[in-house]
């Protein structure tokens, strides 16, 4: 692997990273209602999955076994898009402003990971 194509591998596990990051401090200051703890719970395992998915990919044995890590980054990147658009923000517009972003980044990571697959099939 050049060494081009290694910075751009840790590139993405900073970014997937960074999501679950910014999704701990987003569900943080969240209103406290059973809807959003049960929720929040959900969003972070699924955006911490994304990236430590990505991760065991890169570790993969066979083309096979990363091929079916990122189809789990993908999935998992859906899933916190899901669960996002379920949290209660009560229209409070910096939350509101937090969860667009967290819902473009999902979705890219989600676009990202489904162009990884299309290219390694």
């Amino acid at each position: 692997m050049t060494k081009k194509q290694n910075s751009k591998l840790y590139d993405l596990e900073d970014r997937t990273f960074d999501f679950a990051n910014r999704v701990r401090e987003f569900v943080k200051k969240l209103p406290k209602s059973i809807g959003n703890m049960e929720d929040g719970r959900q969003l972070i395992r699924a955006s911490g999955s994304v990236g430590s998915n990505y991760i065991e990919a890169n570790e993969s044995l066979s083309k096979k076994d990363f091929i079916m890590r990122i189809k789990i980054c993908r999935k998992e990147a859906k899933e916190s898009r899901y669960w996002l658009r379920l949290i209660d923000t009560h229209d409070e517009s910096e939350q509101e402003t937090d969860r667009k972003y967290l819902l473009k980044e999902a979705t890219e990571l989600m676009n990202i990971f489904g162009a990884i697959l299309a290219k390694s099939k």
